[in-house]
Protein backbone atom coordinates (compact mmCIF):
# COMPACT_ATOMS: atom_id res chain seq x y z
CA UNK A 1 0.00 0.00 0.00
CA UNK A 2 2.69 2.42 0.85
CA UNK A 3 5.05 3.28 -1.88
CA UNK A 4 8.23 5.25 -0.42
CA UNK A 5 9.73 8.12 -2.52
CA UNK A 6 13.18 6.62 -2.67
CA UNK A 7 15.08 3.25 -2.62
CA UNK A 8 14.40 2.53 0.94
CA UNK A 9 11.78 2.71 3.08
CA UNK A 10 11.62 5.64 5.85
CA UNK A 11 12.05 4.60 9.69
CA UNK A 12 9.19 5.25 11.17
CA UNK A 13 9.40 3.87 14.56
CA UNK A 14 8.57 6.19 17.44
CA UNK A 15 6.41 8.76 14.93
CA UNK A 16 3.21 10.53 15.87
CA UNK A 17 1.20 9.54 12.74
CA UNK A 18 -1.31 12.47 12.04
CA UNK A 19 -4.11 11.92 9.17
CA UNK A 20 -7.47 13.72 8.16
CA UNK A 21 -10.84 12.39 7.51
CA UNK A 22 -12.77 13.73 4.51
CA UNK A 23 -15.12 14.91 6.49
CA UNK A 24 -17.98 18.12 6.51
CA UNK A 25 -15.89 20.98 5.53
CA UNK A 26 -13.02 19.34 4.46
CA UNK A 27 -11.26 20.79 7.96
CA UNK A 28 -9.75 17.71 8.58
CA UNK A 29 -7.70 18.38 5.39
CA UNK A 30 -7.41 22.11 5.60
CA UNK A 31 -5.56 21.72 8.87
CA UNK A 32 -2.91 18.55 7.30
CA UNK A 33 -2.25 21.21 4.45
CA UNK A 34 -1.43 24.15 6.87
CA UNK A 35 0.28 21.82 9.05
CA UNK A 36 2.59 20.57 5.74
CA UNK A 37 3.49 24.11 4.52
CA UNK A 38 4.26 25.65 7.73
CA UNK A 39 6.55 22.85 9.01
CA UNK A 40 7.84 22.64 5.56
CA UNK A 41 7.44 18.67 5.48
CA UNK A 42 8.77 16.67 2.78
CA UNK A 43 7.05 13.98 0.96
CA UNK A 44 8.25 10.58 1.82
CA UNK A 45 5.84 8.93 -0.47
CA UNK A 46 2.25 7.71 -0.99
CA UNK A 47 -0.52 5.35 -0.99
CA UNK A 48 -0.66 3.29 -3.96
CA UNK A 49 -4.77 2.30 -3.27
CA UNK A 50 -7.93 1.28 -5.27
CA UNK A 51 -10.07 2.91 -2.47
CA UNK A 52 -10.24 6.83 -3.23
CA UNK A 53 -10.68 8.38 -6.36
CA UNK A 54 -8.08 8.51 -8.60
CA UNK A 55 -7.02 12.19 -8.96
CA UNK A 56 -3.84 13.79 -9.86
CA UNK A 57 -2.87 17.95 -9.65
CA UNK A 58 0.35 20.09 -9.58
CA UNK A 59 2.41 20.49 -6.20
CA UNK A 60 0.08 22.42 -3.77
CA UNK A 61 3.27 23.25 -1.51
CA UNK A 62 5.42 24.47 -4.36
CA UNK A 63 8.08 27.06 -2.76
CA UNK A 64 9.68 27.84 -6.51
CA UNK A 65 9.79 27.27 -9.83
CA UNK A 66 11.96 24.24 -9.53
CA UNK A 67 9.35 22.38 -7.84
CA UNK A 68 6.13 23.92 -8.96
CA UNK A 69 5.80 21.13 -11.80
CA UNK A 70 5.90 18.53 -9.48
CA UNK A 71 2.49 16.03 -9.33
CA UNK A 72 0.72 14.95 -6.37
CA UNK A 73 -2.11 12.46 -6.05
CA UNK A 74 -4.83 11.80 -3.65
CA UNK A 75 -3.21 9.85 -1.13
CA UNK A 76 0.51 11.15 -0.07
CA UNK A 77 2.97 10.88 3.34
CA UNK A 78 5.09 14.11 4.60
CA UNK A 79 7.44 13.78 7.08
CA UNK A 80 9.10 15.43 9.33
CA UNK A 81 12.09 13.77 11.68
CA UNK A 82 13.17 16.59 14.10
CA UNK A 83 9.48 16.64 15.75
CA UNK A 84 9.40 13.05 14.77
CA UNK A 85 5.75 13.71 12.62
CA UNK A 86 4.69 12.09 9.72
CA UNK A 87 0.95 12.96 8.19
CA UNK A 88 -0.80 11.54 5.75
CA UNK A 89 -2.82 14.27 3.09
CA UNK A 90 -5.96 12.61 1.67
CA UNK A 91 -7.24 14.53 -1.48
CA UNK A 92 -10.20 12.60 -2.63
CA UNK A 93 -13.45 10.87 -1.63
CA UNK A 94 -14.00 6.92 -0.96
CA UNK A 95 -15.46 4.45 -3.44
CA UNK A 96 -18.58 3.23 -2.52
CA UNK A 97 -18.04 0.34 0.13
CA UNK A 98 -13.96 0.88 0.02
CA UNK A 99 -13.57 2.85 2.87
CA UNK A 100 -13.41 0.58 5.34
CA UNK A 101 -11.00 -2.22 3.45
CA UNK A 102 -8.95 1.50 3.15
CA UNK A 103 -8.90 1.73 7.27
CA UNK A 104 -7.91 -1.46 7.74
CA UNK A 105 -4.68 -1.18 5.38
CA UNK A 106 -3.84 1.75 6.85
CA UNK A 107 -4.01 0.17 10.59
CA UNK A 108 -1.86 -2.31 8.93
CA UNK A 109 0.77 -0.22 7.66
CA UNK A 110 1.15 1.77 10.76
CA UNK A 111 1.00 -0.93 13.24
CA UNK A 112 4.23 -2.23 11.05
CA UNK A 113 5.38 1.23 11.17
CA UNK A 114 5.30 1.33 14.44
CA UNK A 115 4.29 4.37 14.99
CA UNK A 116 4.32 5.69 18.47
CA UNK A 117 0.41 7.24 18.25
CA UNK A 118 -1.78 8.15 15.84
CA UNK A 119 -4.42 11.36 15.47
CA UNK A 120 -6.79 11.99 13.59
CA UNK A 121 -8.32 14.93 12.59
CA UNK A 122 -11.90 15.17 11.62
CA UNK A 123 -15.57 17.91 11.65
CA UNK A 124 -18.90 16.85 11.82
CA UNK A 125 -22.42 18.58 11.59
CA UNK A 126 -23.06 21.62 13.67
CA UNK A 127 -26.89 20.93 13.37
CA UNK A 128 -26.81 18.08 15.34
CA UNK A 129 -25.72 19.61 18.79
CA UNK A 130 -27.84 18.80 21.75
CA UNK A 131 -28.96 21.93 24.40
CA UNK A 132 -25.71 21.30 26.42
CA UNK A 133 -23.40 20.92 23.50
CA UNK A 134 -25.03 24.52 22.18
CA UNK A 135 -23.34 26.17 25.59
CA UNK A 136 -20.00 24.85 25.16
CA UNK A 137 -17.06 24.67 23.20
CA UNK A 138 -17.23 23.63 19.43
CA UNK A 139 -14.31 21.37 19.81
CA UNK A 140 -14.38 17.56 21.18
CA UNK A 141 -11.91 14.62 21.56
CA UNK A 142 -11.99 10.59 21.78
CA UNK A 143 -9.33 8.71 23.02
CA UNK A 144 -8.48 5.22 23.00
CA UNK A 145 -8.41 3.42 25.84
CA UNK A 146 -4.49 3.17 26.07
CA UNK A 147 -3.95 6.84 26.14
CA UNK A 148 -7.29 7.28 28.43
CA UNK A 149 -4.81 5.70 30.77
CA UNK A 150 -1.48 7.81 30.15
CA UNK A 151 -3.16 11.70 28.98
CA UNK A 152 -6.82 11.67 30.53
CA UNK A 153 -5.21 14.09 33.82
CA UNK A 154 -3.48 16.02 31.32
CA UNK A 155 -6.29 16.58 29.13
CA UNK A 156 -8.92 16.99 32.02
CA UNK A 157 -6.13 20.30 33.03
CA UNK A 158 -7.17 21.87 29.71
CA UNK A 159 -10.54 21.57 30.21
CA UNK A 160 -11.55 19.99 27.08
CA UNK A 161 -14.76 18.42 26.56
CA UNK A 162 -14.99 14.42 25.22
CA UNK A 163 -17.07 13.78 23.06
CA UNK A 164 -20.59 12.53 24.04
CA UNK A 165 -22.90 9.43 23.47
CA UNK A 166 -26.07 10.36 21.61
CA UNK A 167 -28.62 7.90 20.64
CA UNK A 168 -28.12 5.69 18.27
CA UNK A 169 -31.13 6.26 16.65
CA UNK A 170 -32.15 9.99 16.58
CA UNK A 171 -35.36 10.89 17.63
CA UNK A 172 -35.87 7.56 19.47
CA UNK A 173 -36.85 7.42 22.90
CA UNK A 174 -35.44 4.28 24.00
CA UNK A 175 -32.54 4.15 21.92
CA UNK A 176 -28.88 2.48 23.18
CA UNK A 177 -26.50 6.13 23.67
CA UNK A 178 -22.92 5.29 21.13
CA UNK A 179 -20.38 7.30 19.99
CA UNK A 180 -21.94 9.32 16.88
CA UNK A 181 -19.65 11.29 14.19
CA UNK A 182 -22.51 12.81 11.72
CA UNK A 183 -20.63 13.95 8.93
CA UNK A 184 -17.39 12.89 9.98
CA UNK A 185 -16.87 10.18 6.89
CA UNK A 186 -14.19 7.53 8.42
CA UNK A 187 -13.85 9.13 11.57
CA UNK A 188 -16.28 6.73 13.67
CA UNK A 189 -14.46 3.75 11.77
CA UNK A 190 -10.97 4.97 12.90
CA UNK A 191 -11.79 5.57 16.03
CA UNK A 192 -13.29 2.19 16.53
CA UNK A 193 -9.89 0.41 15.07
CA UNK A 194 -8.09 2.31 18.22
CA UNK A 195 -6.81 5.79 16.89
CA UNK A 196 -7.46 8.99 18.81
CA UNK A 197 -9.80 11.31 17.29
CA UNK A 198 -9.83 15.05 17.63
CA UNK A 199 -12.36 17.50 15.81
CA UNK A 200 -14.36 20.24 15.69
CA UNK A 201 -17.42 18.65 16.48
CA UNK A 202 -20.15 21.55 15.41
CA UNK A 203 -18.44 23.77 12.70
CA UNK A 204 -19.98 26.79 12.84
CA UNK A 205 -22.09 26.69 9.95
CA UNK A 206 -25.18 27.16 8.53
CA UNK A 207 -26.12 30.80 9.96
CA UNK A 208 -23.49 30.47 12.13
CA UNK A 209 -20.58 31.57 8.93
CA UNK A 210 -20.55 35.07 8.54
CA UNK A 211 -19.15 33.75 5.00
CA UNK A 212 -20.61 30.33 3.97
CA UNK A 213 -18.30 27.79 3.38
CA UNK A 214 -15.71 29.32 4.87
CA UNK A 215 -14.11 26.89 7.39
CA UNK A 216 -10.77 29.02 8.31
CA UNK A 217 -11.56 29.79 11.56
CA UNK A 218 -12.53 26.12 12.22
CA UNK A 219 -9.10 25.17 11.16
CA UNK A 220 -7.09 27.26 12.32
CA UNK A 221 -9.45 25.92 16.20
CA UNK A 222 -8.45 22.91 15.62
CA UNK A 223 -4.73 23.03 14.94
CA UNK A 224 -4.81 25.06 18.79
CA UNK A 225 -5.91 21.90 20.57
CA UNK A 226 -3.68 19.52 17.95
CA UNK A 227 -0.70 21.85 19.24
CA UNK A 228 -1.72 21.63 22.87
CA UNK A 229 -2.47 17.85 22.23
CA UNK A 230 0.82 17.16 20.23
CA UNK A 231 3.13 18.15 23.93
CA UNK A 232 1.17 15.58 25.95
Amino acid sequence: MFVPCGDSVPDLAGFTFLMPAVSVGNVGQLAIDLIISTLNMCKIGYFYTDCLVPMVGNNPYATAEENSTELSINAEVYSLPSKKLVALQLRSIFIKYKSKPFCEKLLSWVKSSNCAKVIVLSSSHSYHRNDLQLRSTPFRYLLTPFLQKTVQNKIKSLNWEEMEKSPCIPEIDDSEFCIRIPGGGITKTLYDEGYSVMTPQHLPCSGKCQVHGDYSLAVVFLLRFFDLFSVL
